[in-house]
């Protein structure tokens, strides 16, 4: 089960849906790839939710003029198959029409970090506008 793949592609889902926001399970990883996305500006408002035993996360999407600002998302990475890149090989990712989030020795990172700070690792995934 790609518990990654699911959250991204529920966060494309919703937004062409036109819903207001999506609750997704909690994980500390979608956590913390849901900061990274509201950190970038493709959703607002992320928290957590729930009980003890049972956690969410709330993640609002945003929209400009109407249309979603998550127009696509492409999962690279998969647990068949890990794909990883070095940070010269980031730049050609999306041609600056997207962000690409990576799971580096650092953390979580976009490319953009992850080239400035001339590290690379795994590709998660790629999301554009």
């Amino acid at each position: 089960m790609d518990s990654i793949g699911d959250m991204i592609n529920s966060l494309k889902t919703a937004a062409r849906a036109g819903k207001t926001g999506v609750t997704l399970p909690l994980s500390k990883l979608k956590f913390e790839i849901a900061k990274l996305l509201e950190a970038e500006g493709y959703v607002k408002g992320v928290n957590q939710a729930g009980k003890k035993t049972r956690k969410f996360i709330n993640c609002e999407l945003v929209y400009q003029d109407g249309a979603p600002k998550i127009m696509g998302v492409k999962r690279v990475s998969k647990p068949s198959r890990r794909v990883y890149v070095k940070n010269r090989d980031l730049y050609r990712i999306n041609k600056n029409r997207g962000m690409a989030v990576l799971s580096t020795p650092a953390g979580l990172l976009t490319g953009r970090t992850a080239n400035e700070s001339k590290v690379g690792g795994e590709l998660m995934f790629t999301i554009w506008s």
